[in-house]
This record gives C-alpha cells, sequence and structure tokens, in this order.
C-alpha cells in the first residue's frame, strides 16, 4: 500500500469512527430510558467481546511485549472502564446534543496534556483557544434549562468533561501501543477489559436488572455493542496507526456536529439561541486552538 493510499484509508477510517461514535450519544439515550446504565455499558462490552472471540487463534500470534501489559491495562481503565461510568451517567443528565459538545475539547485536553506530560511546546494560540472553549462549555452548561432529555444539564456536561479527561490517558497510550500491536487487538482487548470492569457491577444494589424486553433499547445496545465499540474503535484505532496523534484528535472535532445532527433527526432536540452562541464560542476555540505551524 503507498502512503497516499495508506493516508486515504486512516482519512476514511476515522471519518466513519466519528460518525458511528456521534450516533452513539443517541443510542445510549434509547438504551438508558428503559435499561440501566451499567447494563447498558455491559450489555456493549460483552458483544463486542463475543464477537472477538472469533479471533482468538490470530490474537495468540501476537504476544504481549514485557512492560507492555501495565500500560494495556491502563488503557483500559481509562478507556472504556472508566471513560463510561462517566458518560453513560452524564448522558442521563444532559442532552445528547450537549454531550456531543463538551467531546469537542478533546483534542484541547490532550495539547495541555502533551505540553505537561510529554514536554511538548503549547503555543499561545492553542492556550487561547482551550480558554474560549473551555469558558464556551461553561457557558453552554448554564445556559441549559432542565428539559425531560436534559434534567440536570450542569451535572451530565461536568461528568462528559470528565469522561473527555479519561480519554486522554486512553489516546496518550494508544499511540504508542500501535507501534507494536493491530487495530484489531487493541479494540478486542479494551472489549474484553470493559467486560470484566462491568461484570461486578451488575451485582450492585443500585443496579436495576432488566425486567422487559423493549425491541428499540436493545437494539441499541447491539449496535452500541457491534458497530460502535467494534466498528467505532477498530477504525479509529486503525487510523490512529497511520497518522500523527495531533492529526487523529483534529477529527474528535466533528463529533459535535454529527451529534447535533442526530440528536435533532432522531431526538427532537433542540438548541436555544444563548446555546447556539455558546456551542459556537467552543467550536471557535477548537479551530483557533489548531496550530498549522506546530509539527
Amino acid at each position: 500500500m503507498s502512503f497516499l493510499q495508506a493516508q486515504y484509508v486512516a482519512v476514511v477510517a476515522l471519518l466513519t469512527a466519528v460518525l458511528l461514535w456521534s450516533s452513539s450519544f443517541v443510542a445510549l439515550k434509547l438504551a438508558m430510558a428503559v435499561y440501566d446504565p451499567t447494563f447498558v455499558i455491559f450489555g456493549r462490552m460483552m458483544l463486542a467481546t463475543i464477537c472477538f472471540l472469533f479471533f482468538i487463534p490470530n490474537f495468540k500470534k501476537q504476544p504481549i511485549h514485557k512492560g507492555d501489559f501495565k500500560w494495556l491495562i491502563f488503557m483500559a481503565f481509562c478507556e472504556p472502564c472508566m471513560y463510561f461510568v462517566f458518560e453513560s451517567q452524564a448522558i442521563t443528565y444532559t442532552s445528547a446534543s450537549q454531550a456531543g459538545m463538551i467531546c469537542s475539547t478533546l483534542p484541547l485536553l490532550m495539547a495541555v496534556s502533551a505540553r505537561f506530560i510529554l514536554k511538548e511546546k503549547l503555543s499561545r494560540r492553542t492556550l487561547i483557544g482551550f480558554t474560549l472553549a473551555v469558558c464556551g462549555g461553561i457557558w453552554l452548561s448554564l445556559s441549559s434549562e432542565s428539559t425531560e432529555n436534559a434534567p440536570n444539564p450542569i451535572l451530565g456536561n461536568s461528568l462528559e468533561f470528565l469522561a473527555m479527561c479519561c480519554a486522554v490517558g486512553y489516546m496518550t497510550v494508544l499511540k504508542k501501543m500501535t507501534a507494536r500491536y493491530s487495530s484489531l487487538f487493541l479494540t478486542a482487548f479494551q472489549a474484553f477489559m470493559g467486560a470484566i470492569f462491568y461484570l461486578p457491577l451488575l451485582a450492585l444494589p443500585s443496579t436495576d436488572l432488566p425486567t422487559v424486553f423493549d425491541p428499540l433499547a436493545a437494539g441499541s445496545i447491539v449496535y452500541l455493542g457491534i458497530g460502535v465499540t467494534i466498528g467505532g474503535y477498530g477504525l479509529y484505532n486503525l487510523g490512529m496507526s497511520k497518522l500523527p496523534a495531533n492529526q487523529t484528535t483534529a477529527y474528535i472535532n466533528l463529533i459535535p456536529v454529527f451529534t447535533l445532527f442526530f440528536g435533532w433527526l432522531i431526538l427532537d432536540e433542540t438548541f436555544t439561541s444563548t446555546q447556539f452562541l455558546a456551542a459556537a464560542l467552543v467550536m471557535g476555540g477548537v479551530i483557533l486552538s489548531q496550530d498549522r505551524r506546530r509539527g
């Protein structure tokens, strides 16, 4: 495969992954309207794990290098484990559209992480953009009113922001691991660890196990497990293996746009004029932060 072909494959993979991730907010909203969030996430991880069982013979040919296991565990702990702890709760308090908008802060968080952890230079332009985006996220939350789709948007958006912090840990380690492991193996490892993590949580008194079968909610879990977990993460991991980390995280900026469209189309969610201004401030900060002079 030539360099240009590899880049084309990476771009298509990343765009498809972002599209799938954007639709996951709506699917989560539909599933959690009927089932407990813990059960929804466990079902999602378990379905993906079952699908990956067919690839075990291939995984046996790819042994884990010495010293990598702790990093793989940390990667999976960040995402999907803790990431979905925060996001599953966030989506019960805020709208899918607002949760998607908070996702736009992820590339900026990655830039700040690179500055303090990897000692990379953080330009003044990126810092200003980060500040504007965070202010926009706070404004978006404070201007939101409680609705049926978003009973406590301030709490929900705050939890979604914590989920983004977990995503930073995942992506930082992922870039290191893609040099030695296939995207399929890394995705399977995440799904397997996620299923193990959420299984004991089903026994907690606070977890309500299903008592009814709802076709739409059950279908949403299947879509999350197979389409989003396997498809979304698999394609993103593939794109991450072929492009620099700062370029792959930039695609996250498309999540708010796609999520806003899906929220309007499927959940009948709307933004007020003030929320549109706040969302514009977030996107403006994200665009400003993309310092083309770096790298």
